[in-house]
């Protein structure tokens, strides 16, 4: 990728959309498919949020990660060649989106001038659920604002070791865009959602004490 490449900081202005902290964050539309109690909690009742040790534990973890990144060979990835961004922080007003992508992979491709692959990394062992794929496609649409097709990313578990491919569709792209609007129209009428039909994550929530009327 070009030296050229120009990315917003966070403190930046977003043409048409006043700072870009008013943007919708890329993490709010996992959080949103996991629960949609979270994000009403978080911009709807901002002061209340607790910080809990597991959030610490991934704040930390993330910033250890970027560190062995550096000398991880790409042959984890099944790639033979490419270039490493770390910490890549994206914005599209457009979209309503911005988010800071753990790492950004941009190697050559027989086909187009350059391949870019988002990744994300997951403090789990579980097998990543549908609202980390979200995440990734949330990405990949912002990766497209600077028109070059996104066709796959990856989900890496570094309690495991373990890198996932996922290919990113239409549908998922689509659902990106459809999540978007259901948090703004959340926000916008402050009604507690309904909670998830399987509570069983709730246990390790951070908000579990403020829904009394599921646990």
């Amino acid at each position: 990728m070009s030296d050229e490449t120009d990315f917003l900081t966070e403190d930046e202005t977003v043409p048409g959309e006043g700072p870009a902290k008013w943007l919708l964050e890329v993490t709010d539309l996992k959080q949103y498919r996991y629960c949609p109690r979270v994000v009403f909690y978080r911009y709807c009742l901002p002061k209340i949020r607790p910080v809990t040790y597991k959030m610490l534990e991934g704040i930390r973890g993330h910033e250890e990660e970027a560190g062995r990144e550096a000398r991880r060979s790409l042959q984890l990835y099944g790639l033979p060649e490419g270039e490493r961004l770390p910490s890549v922080y994206l914005s599209d007003p457009e979209l309503g989106l911005h988010g800071r992508l753990d790492l950004l992979i941009a190697r050559p491709n027989q086909t187009e001038a350059q391949e870019l692959i988002p990744v994300e990394y997951k403090w789990s062992t579980r097998t990543p659920g549908p609202h980390f794929r979200l995440q990734l496609a949330a990405y990949a649409c912002l990766l497209e604002s600077w028109h070059i097709p996104i066709s796959r990313g990856f989900i890496y578990e570094p309690l495991l070791h373990k890198v996932i491919e996922i290919p990113l569709t239409a549908a998922l792209r689509r659902q990106t865009k459809t999540t978007v609007q259901r948090i703004r129209e959340l926000i916008a009428t402050t009604i507690l959602p309904a909670p998830p039909s399987n509570i069983a994550p709730c246990v390790n929530c951070e908000f579990r004490r403020f829904c009394n009327d599921v646990l």
